[in-house]
């Protein structure tokens, strides 16, 4: 076999670890999932009428507002559970047994990357389930939810390539924990409650600037029919910037703590 298909089957060998692990440990995976649930039926119900008012709706309207956004947040906060997975791995020696075994390197981080991604993706069907249920609702044809989860695949893959260079500079499983907080907390200061155009002129300026905006317009386009523009492109731009400096940083942090 040749060395990309050692490097595949390797990777998918790390995938099905991977797996199993939050198959075994599904907590997990479920608190993924509970948060932006829980955020999205605290700003519904709590302040889905006042703010749905100063838009220009009611809580229905806020709510299909609110959706795209909540399913982002999501996404963003399962940069958590990789962070943490890779340092656990780092810090328990088991790095220290692959190494004695004829693997390839980069399949560690890889199978941590594509294990993640899955079970973010699966993690934000109770999302979508739970707004549908509490009334949400799209117009968007079978090709948009297609390319809908494909944005939402290439978000996820960004940062948990990001997230495996956090987990990897890490020392203890509970600094792992607090480094991703900020990625998980950019979608508060994006358009995911309120629109950008309604906030302060220095937090609207950041809010426009920053990569989950127009990942959450672009989202919002499609699920809802709102204008998009260039939304995707940016959105598309930023996944390849965030996923190419996080794999080459966690590269070279995996490259010099496992050499020798």
């Amino acid at each position: 076999m040749s060395t990309l298909t050692y490097a595949v089957h390797d990777s998918m060998t790390m995938l099905r670890r991977n797996l199993k692990h939050a198959i075994r440990y599904p907590s997990v995976g479920l608190g993924s999932a509970m948060t932006p649930i829980l955020m999205l039926l605290l700003f519904v119900y709590a302040f889905g009428d006042s703010i749905g008012a100063g838009m220009g709706g009611g809580r229905d309207a806020y709510l299909n507002y609110l959706t795209p956004g909540i399913i982002i947040m999501g996404v963003a906060a399962g940069s958590m559970s990789t962070s943490i997975a890779v340092c656990s791995d780092m810090t328990e020696g088991i790095i220290n047994r692959f190494r004695t075994m004829n693997i390839t390197r980069s399949s560690f981080m890889t199978g941590h990357v594509l294990g993640s991604v899955v079970q973010t993706m699966v993690s934000a069907v109770p999302v979508v389930g739970v707004a549908f249920a509490v009334g949400f609702r799209s117009d968007a044809t079978p090709l948009e939810w297609l390319a809908a989860a494909g944005l939402l695949a290439a978000i996820a893959f960004s940062v948990t390539w990001l997230s495996v260079a956090l987990g990897l500079i890490s020392k203890t499983v509970e600094s792992a924990s607090n480094k991703p907080l900020l990625i998980q907390f950019l979608p508060f200061l994006g358009s995911a409650f309120v629109p950008a155009d309604s906030m302060s002129p220095g937090l609207r300026w950041f809010a426009e600037y920053q990569p989950f905006t127009p990942m959450i317009e672009t989202l919002r386009g499609l699920l809802s029919g709102t204008e998009i523009g260039n939304s995707a492109w940016i959105s598309l731009a930023w996944c390849a910037a965030i996923a190419l400096v996080g794999y080459v940083w966690s590269r070279s942090l995996f490259n010099s703590t496992t050499k020798g």
